[in-house]
Parts: structure tokens; sequence; C-alpha cells
């Protein structure tokens, strides 16, 4: 492995030679396989490894972004010329610069959230094995007339972040998955639907038993699938659909579009955005979760903060550019690629408040739908005005009727949000911890 610190310190010094006011720099060293299976064969193997740098180089407030994957002392001295050079023909960007030292995250020992698994890579023999009993455990439910496939991977991600500000910071990731794709039916009247779970602990999965055979469940459920009635009616989010309902909120309060006035929700700050019992909480310090971090990618550090708090909009979130052009502070939720500069970023999510038991829910709902699956997106950011293909279930009399297609789902996100109501079945090992969300008179056009 090749040594991050190293390369993060030699790039920094290439900078300064070659005339950056400030810079800042990230080195990545990246491993990854994944294993595809279908009718019990090897469909696809695939593994990368490689280490890549990048460069953010600073003259006053203007700013330029640069990176490669050759780590030679040659290249990074042209890398640091050519972006010394870009930056003192771009133009000026009132939010570009670095954090002040007293601004920097003084915890940054990663190891306590517990973000890399210490048990060694699986090889690929025994990912494969994974792949196809998840098949073999689809294909033995009921209905299912083939699987589309299976798959297991994972991957392993060392960071290195540096600054001319006296910023150090290193932390290292990995991540197990493992999913499958059902059919029932065939030809035109083929339904399809999936399970798949993602872990940073391997240990923490579940077996490829169990996700094989939830996907058959799931697609064997939808054999027969047809219209749903056009109309108003209420309509539940599944679980699994409802944490995009929520990220079209966390995308319009996004420092990014608040700056631009590209927002629906521009003018909703310390106003109602969701019902008074429920709160948007961002969490970065979860033990095992892809999302947690203790300081952002300009080295400040995080906290637990309220997004919503009681149906109230209480922020935006923030890295130190779109916060230094709104007149506010940072919110530590800064993200960088390798060749991009820093952005704001939402990381670890959970909707708390008022919750009802999912199948109260269900009863509740009367007569409307159940949604499993979303297809395409038509958003409006600035409106708010939302249309979304669909799929899933007719309910009637609060109980499950038929399984429904080619739907297609119509409203406004501002009411949208203002009518929710929250199930329990939120799966707490998860980024987005979201459970299932009814929201009142939608429109849906089907038949």
């Amino acid at each position: 492995m090749p040594d991050l610190d190293r390369l993060t310190a030699d790039l920094l010094a290439a900078a300064r030679r070659a005339g950056a006011e400030a810079a800042d720099v990230i080195a990545a060293d990246t491993a990854s396989l994944s294993i595809d299976v279908r009718k019990g064969a090897l469909e696809h193997a695939e593994r990368s490894e490689g280490v890549e740098i990048g460069l953010r180089v600073l003259m006053g407030r203007r700013q330029a972004c640069v990176s490669a994957s050759d780590i030679s002392p040659r290249t990074m001295q042209t890398m640091a010329e050519r972006a010394v050079a870009m930056a003192r023909e771009a133009p000026e960007d009132p939010g570009a610069g670095l954090a002040d030292p007293d601004q920097l995250a003084r915890d940054r020992d990663m190891a306590a959230l517990e973000l890399a698994d210490p048990a060694d890579p699986l090889p690929p023999a025994e990912l494969e094995d994974w792949a196809r009993r998840a098949e073999a455990a689809a294909l033995a439910v009921k209905g299912v007339s083939q699987v589309q496939g299976a798959g297991a991977g994972q991957s392993r991600r060392a960071i290195r972040m540096a600054a001319t500000n006296g910023f150090r910071g290193a932390y290292e990731r990995t991540d197990t998955h493992l999913s499958c794709v059902a059919i029932s039916g065939d030809g035109l009247a083929m339904e399809r639907d999936y399970a798949g779970e993602g872990r940073v602990y391997r240990a923490d999965l579940p077996s490829p038993e169990e996700i094989g055979a939830l996907a058959g469940d799931r697609a064997a459920a939808r054999a027969g699938a047809r219209k749903a009635r056009t109309g108003a009616w209420p309509v539940i989010f599944d679980e699994r659909v409802a944490g995009g309902l929520i990220g079209h909120l966390l995308q319009a309060v996004n420092g990014t579009m608040i700056a631009r006035g590209s927002s629906w929700a521009r003018d909703l700050l310390g106003q109602p955005v969701l019902p008074d019992d429920l709160s948007l909480i961002e969490e970065p310090h979860r033990c095992r979760i892809g999302g947690s971090r203790l300081f952002d990618a300009e080295g400040l550090p995080t906290a637990r903060r309220a997004i919503v708090e009681n149906g109230i909009l209480t922020g935006w979130t923030l890295d130190l550019a779109t916060g230094r052009k709104l007149g506010m502070a940072s919110t530590a939720n800064a993200a960088r690629g390798l060749s991009s500069p820093p952005a704001p970023v939402t990381g670890n999510v959970t909707l708390t408040g008022a919750a009802m038991p999912r199948d109260r829910m269900l009863a509740e709902l009367g007569t409307g739908l159940l949604v499993t699956s979303m297809i395409g997106s038509s958003i409006n950011p600035n409106t708010g005005d939302y249309s979304r293909g669909a799929s899933g279930f007719w309910v009637e009399n609060g109980e499950i009727g038929f399984p429904v297609n080619e739907i297609t789902l119509a409203g406004n996100l501002r009411d949208m949000l203002r009518t929710l109501a929250a199930a329990d079945d939120a799966r707490p090992w998860l980024g987005r911890v979201v459970p299932s969300l009814r929201v009142e008179g939608l429109v849906l056009a089907g038949e």
C-alpha cells in the first residue's frame, strides 16, 4: 500500500513550489471486487485497484482543481503548475477559501466509528458462492419464473486529506453487499422485484438465502399487476422508497440550491415543512454506518443537528463556500471528489417522531395505493411540482388487494411533506433511516 501521508505532503509541497497561495489535497487508495451470476454460472467478474490524487489550489478567491492516477514526483509537479495557471485565469468565487486553523476538528480518530471491517477480504470464489445461493433461494420461491441476476461485492477505500492551513485527516471505509433481482410471469406479463443489502462489517449482512428468498417473494407478489384507478387517493410510500421522498427535501435545503435561489424551499427557513410531530436529524457519528465522519472534507468538526425540528425547518446544509455566500456558518457538510471543489452534502439522517405500526397505517389508509417502486423522476426544483412513475399494490378497505403498475403520481412537495404520517418500520442500519410514509391526496394517473 502506498504511503498516502507522504503523497499528500509531497503534493502540498509541489503546490507551494508552483506558487499556490493556499491548497488542499486528497489521496485515495481503493480496491473493489464484484461478482455476478446468472443461471448458476458466473456472468461477470470485475476487480479494480488504484491510487488517485487530487489537488485544489487557491489564488485569492480564484481556485482550480486537478487530479491524476500517476503518483510520480514529476506528475505531481506538473499537476501543481497547471492548477496554479488555471486558478490565475479562473473567475473569482466569493466563497472560495480554506477554513481558518481555529475552525479545524480536534478529534480526528475515526477508529471509534468502526468504518472499516478488520476481517480479511473474501476470495472471489466465496463471493460467487454467495451470489449462487441467493439466486437459488429466489428460484425456489413459488411463482418465480427466472432470476435476472444475483451479485456480491466488496470494497475498501483509504483516504488521506491535507491542507496548507494545517489540517490532516485520514480514514478508511469498507463495504460488502449482496443483491438479487427475481422475475415472475412470462412475456409481456413479466414483473420483477429485488432485494439487496450492504454493510460496513460483512458479519452484519443477512444470509444469501434470506436476500434471495425476499427478492423471490417480492417478485411473486407482483404477478398479474395491472393499472390502478385514476383519481386523488392517499398513498403510502413503502420504507424502501420513502427515503427518496425525504431526499427531495434534503436537496431543496442544500446550500448550493439556496445560494442560487433555485429551490422551492428558499423562503421556508423557520417555517413548517413537516407535521409538528416529526423531526429530521442528521447524525454523523453513528457506528458502522458508511456516511459517518468526525470531520468534513474541509476539516471542520461534524456534530448532530436538527435539520427540521418539530416540523420547523431550522437551517440549510452548508459548506464553507455556500455559508460565506449566505452569510452563515458552515454546518460541516462539505464533501469533495478528486477533481472537484467541496460542496455541501447531507450525511446520515433519521426521521424521528410519532410512529404508528405499519399494519395500522395500512388499515387506516382505507382505499389507496401502496408504492413499492419508483420509476423516473420529474421534479421542478423551483416550484416543488412532483411527478413520478410508480408501481406497488392497490389497497381496498385497509387490505392489500392486487399489484399495480404503470402509474404516475403527481402533487407538490410543499403540500405532500406537510401531510406526512410515519410508520415504525425504518431500518436502523441505513444511512437514511426513514419509515414508510403516508401522504394524503396525491393524484394518480392509471386507467
